[in-house]
């Protein structure tokens, strides 16, 4: 059955984030009523507060986005972070919803859920057929708990949880963080400052041979939009583009994009992480949606943000 959410409270978690800011903005043409939080009146880490927080603002549906992320060094750094930040959130959310009676949550989960070596691209169903990459297993066990708690709660209380894995995301309000980045944000930076200082070169973690997919952050936020109305079910959704680059490849268009014109190096020592992420868009797909922006314009639009002080952690 179609979810409206024209008129509905409509509470984003994480909206401070890269994509709860995506999810702020398409939802502003929905009709709905958006509430947002900050820390100063909630801690989704602690059920007491957010127990507290539902009560208050009564939401009618959930958009669960919020996260502890980070790239390969953060996730290896930090793992108990990882794991307990990430699963106090998914629990707390996701029962807080199920106590106070929302009528639809959307949980935003990760492709790092599927195995290392699973047979691509990567559909739903190869979850749990495999051993996870090591360099991000505490991330992707925490984000399994909060898929798994959508589909218990579900089968036991019959509530309207969904969840949806999202690829690589970029774009405005990303985390430029020099040590805590993801490749598509520390690249932007990393290339940016280069061009600046005049640097003849730029050393990439890596053999730069690994694929990655990579989704602009507002098509993910039209996909959720669109899986909140059109989906309900126990099974996950991939939403990405159905498209992967070599992680080579992919920092040569970011150094187009800046305007950066050195060498490019590639550190073998470093890990590379998965040989390959591509998903399996098909089930979206045949629901009606596609991802329609394109990585170079995509790549434009996040260089922008970053010139204007968009962005954490800068």
């Amino acid at each position: 059955m179609r979810y409206d959410l024209s008129g509905k409270r409509v509470f984003v978690a994480g909206a401070r984030g890269m994509a709860g800011a995506a999810l702020v903005r398409r939802l502003a043409s929905e009709g709905c009523e958006i509430l947002e939080h900050g820390r100063e009146r909630v801690d989704l880490r602690d059920l007491g507060s957010v127990e507290a927080y539902f009560a208050d603002i009564r939401p009618q549906a959930v958009f669960h986005a919020a996260g502890t992320v980070g790239g390969i060094q953060a996730n290896d750094r930090y793992p108990a972070t990882f794991l307990y930040d990430n699963l106090a959130m998914a629990a707390n959310v996701i029962h807080a919803a199920h106590h106070h009676g929302v009528e639809k949550l959307l949980y935003l989960g990760s492709s790092c859920i599927y195995p290392k070596h699973a047979a691509q691209p990567m559909t739903e169903d190869a979850l749990l057929t495999g051993p996870l990459e090591p360099t991000n297993q505490w991330y992707a066990v925490a984000k399994i708990a909060g898929i798994k708690l959508c589909q218990a709660y579900r089968r036991q209380h019959g509530r309207d949880f969904v969840a949806v894995m999202p690829t690589n995301l970029y774009g405005p309000g990303d985390n430029y963080h020099p040590e805590n980045a993801h490749v598509a944000a520390a690249l932007l930076r990393r290339f940016h400052e280069a061009r600046e200082a005049g640097a003849p070169s730029v050393t990439i973690w890596g053999t730069g041979t690994p694929c990655r997919e990579f989704l602009y952050v507002d098509d993910l936020a039209d996909a959720c939009v669109f899986a909140m109305r059109e989906w309900s079910g126990e099974d996950i959704l991939n939403v990405g583009t159905g498209e992967d680059v070599t992680i080579a490849d992919f920092a040569r268009t970011v150094a187009r994009v800046v305007g950066y014109e050195g060498e490019l190096t590639f550190d073998a020592g470093k890990p590379d992480g998965t040989p390959r992420k591509l998903l399996d868009v098909s089930r979206l797909a045949g629901l009606g949606w596609r991802a329609t922006t394109g990585l170079e314009a995509g790549l434009a639009r996040a260089y922008a943000d970053f010139l204007a002080g968009g962005g954490r952690n800068r």
